[in-house]
């Protein structure tokens, strides 16, 4: 059995080979710098920020957030990890890179991603044209090595040293691909605890790499994804602690989507006791990242790396636990479930600032090929660099006033035999039978903030011709669709925007917004192909 430390072999005949190559290489679509800056990006698994995800993490606020900037309103491109996970890499909406859920089918680390996507993340550039040292550990996509897309062997292009985990999340008795061979590991917590194995890993990568060129590293923690197994030294913490009683808990959705209506309301106690130990364990399990990430910033500033390193903190999507009477999971168009926490330390980023600037993370690859001087007009990415929002030099009316959120929901074939009512087409079921995802839970959401608005425009793909709007200045917890009772001109404003942003590729996905003063609006330009939702609206009214 190998341990996190058994890693140093692999990794300096890894770069024996690799910063030999690179030594000398570049691009002329990087900048001419003589000592550009490394780049960190610590990616966690389902941790929100809405109902509290960041508590635990006081060493993390503090090294990264008070050392730099935290973005209030940072969103996912889509509430699930592997649709989530390839708009990171790609910088991409969903749309575009036709990751769909987290399945083989769907497109998640198919042999068609890898073919079609892989070769233009922005890893791939930083080592391919930038001469960036690139390294990888944690949880990559949630069907990387299945034996149908290249098993454990398949090693992404863009990465110098990769150590990537099987399948999804786990903490003990999994397999590592490192730089493609197999490397298992069972349950014995000082050799195999995944969060700690990867902590291990990214400091011997930052022992053992080249000094002479820059380094990007992305370490992808398992927490606070399920089965919850906090390090041993953890477990007893937080024994009072419960899932927040928000205005959104325990109560029913009742002029929501038909699977949000279905929920039970109240809750049984069992449910309620249920998400309350799984949420006492998600912070259990986020200590573990906690020590992480104090140990990757020590040692950075003890190698004398740390002022020219950017180290960037988020997630892959956010979370519920009872709100609307949803057990828990994430996949909805709520706050909870596709807003996230995002912050960021670095040169030029001044302590403890605050931005509420509308990010996504669509807006990382850019955003990091921008700090290592890549001309992000060159790629087909949808997000914008928030360089300048970090470095103080944009303001909001110069910035955009809303993104796209995008899911496509799931369901069985066949009904559940344990709910049969519910008929075929519904998944993620709890004993209750309450379930979290369906077919016809696909939806697409505009997102909007500006300093006169905060809102939020979804349509669905069902039956139902459903729209849910709300307005979350007035109403933080969405509790109120507002759909039937907003203004008729701004409902065609936002439904023609959705349609923009669900067309667009590139540039024209960071094309003015609705609430942006130059925006203007011509109901004529309404897409024949989409004329079926300028009716669904007439109908809602």
């Amino acid at each position: 059995m190998r341990s996190g430390r058994s890693c140093r072999p692999y990794l300096l005949g890894c770069f024996i080979i690799c910063v030999t190559v690179l030594s000398h290489r570049s691009s002329g679509l990087f900048g001419t710098s003589s000592r550009r800056p490394n780049i960190v990006l610590i990616l966690t698994d389902d941790l929100d920020v809405a109902i509290g995800g960041l508590n635990p993490l006081t060493k993390t606020k503090k090294l990264i957030g008070d050392a730099g900037i935290s973005f209030t309103n940072a969103f996912v491109a889509s509430p699930l990890c592997c649709p989530s996970r390839a708009s990171i890499l790609t910088g991409k909406y969903p749309h575009n890179h036709h990751v769909i859920n987290n399945t083989l089918e769907g497109n998640c680390s198919s042999r068609a991603w890898q073919k079609s996507e892989e070769p233009h993340t922005f890893p791939a550039l930083l080592k391919n044209y930038g001469g960036y040292q690139t390294f990888f550990a944690g949880k990559y996509l949630n069907q990387y090595g299945h034996s149908e897309a290249g098993g454990v062997e398949h090693v992404p292009l863009g990465w110098s040293y990769w150590v990537a985990l099987e399948k999804n999340s786990k903490y003990y008795n999994y397999t590592l691909s490192v730089n493609g061979r197999a490397q298992k590991h069972g349950d014995n917590y000082h050799k195999d605890y995944l969060t700690d194995v990867l902590a291990n890993m990214s400091l011997e990568f930052l022992q053992y790499k080249s000094s002479y060129q820059p380094f990007f590293m992305m370490v992808s923690t398992p927490a606070p994804h399920s089965p919850w197994t906090a390090a041993p030294q953890y477990q007893d913490r937080f024994n009072t602690t419960k899932a927040p009683r928000d205005p959104n808990f325990n109560v029913h959705g009742k002029d929501k989507h038909w699977l949000i209506r279905q929920a039970k309301t109240p809750m049984t106690n069992s449910s309620v006791q249920f998400l309350d130990d799984a949420f006492r364990k998600r912070w259990q399990t986020l200590l573990s990242v906690d020590d992480l990430v104090e140990n990757i910033v020590k040692k950075l500033e003890v190698r004398g790396e740390l002022d020219n390193t950017y180290i960037f903190f988020t997630s892959d999507n956010g979370y519920h636990t009872g709100q609307f009477s949803l057990p828990l999971d994430k996949r909805q168009l709520y706050e909870f479930d596709i807003r996230v926490p995002l912050m960021v330390r670095g040169p030029n980023i001044k302590p403890n600032q605050t931005s509420p600037m509308l990010v996504a993370n669509v807006d990382l690859g850019p955003t990091i090929l921008d700090i290592a001087g890549y001309n992000v007009n060159k790629t087909q990415m949808d997000g914008m660099s928030f360089l300048p929002i970090m470095e103080g030099k944009m303001n909001s009316s110069s910035w955009r006033t809303d993104l796209l959120v995008e899911y496509e929901g799931e369901g069985r074939n066949v009904s559940d035999p344990a709910c049969p009512l519910l008929g075929p087409g519904v998944s993620e079921c709890f004993p209750d039978c309450v379930c979290e995802d369906s077919y016809n839970n696909t939806y697409a959401c505009v997102r909007s903030i500006t300093p006169s608005a905060n809102m939020q425009y979804c349509e669905f793909d069902d039956n139902e011709v459903f729209v849910e709007v709300y307005n979350v200045t007035a109403d933080p917890y969405q509790l109120t669709n507002v759909a039937k009772t907003i203004d008729q001109e701004v409902l065609e404003k936002m439904n023609h925007r959705l349609m923009m942003l669900q067309s667009c590729s590139g540039q024209s996905c960071r094309t003015l917004g609705v609430y942006d003063p130059r925006y203007s609006f011509n109901p004529q330009q309404l897409f024949s192909g989409h004329s079926w939702r300028l009716r669904r609206l007439r109908q809602v009214k």
